[in-house]
């Protein structure tokens, strides 16, 4: 199993950007796909969820500014960033959900990519 993200870089306030996590070595279509992200000093967050019938969920914290999206002929998962503010810059990662914890209110994750790192600055 791989997951290898991108698209992290320095982005002002404000701004957007599209993160990408390319999946390989398991069956991508079936899998529930999640994003979280790790702040400087502080634990990992949960993000979003998109489940293999695209269904989708989000933190509040980042609700109505990020969208997660998938391309399963691609076996890729997206997360698109917009309004971005300096308290979302945290590295990035792409996880497989496990499917115990499907629709649940916790989550516990079979697979990490390594991150990408957003840092929002002027």
């Amino acid at each position: 199993v791989q997951l290898v993200e991108s698209g992290g870089g320095l982005v002002q306030p404000g701004g957007s950007l599209r993160l990408s996590c390319a999946a390989s070595g398991f069956t991508f279509s079936t899998s529930a796909m999640s994003w979280t992200r790790q702040a400087p000093g502080k634990g990992l967050e949960w993000i979003t969820t998109i489940y293999s019938d695209a269904m989708t969920y989000y933190a509040d914290s980042v609700k109505g500014r990020f969208t997660v999206s998938r391309d399963n002929a691609k076996n890729t998962v997206y997360l698109r960033l917009i309004s971005l503010k300096p308290e979302d810059t945290a590295v990035y990662y792409c996880a497989i959900l496990n499917r115990s914890y499907w629709y649940r209110t916790s989550h516990q994750y079979d697979y990490w990519g390594r991150g990408t790192q957003v840092t929002v600055s002027s």
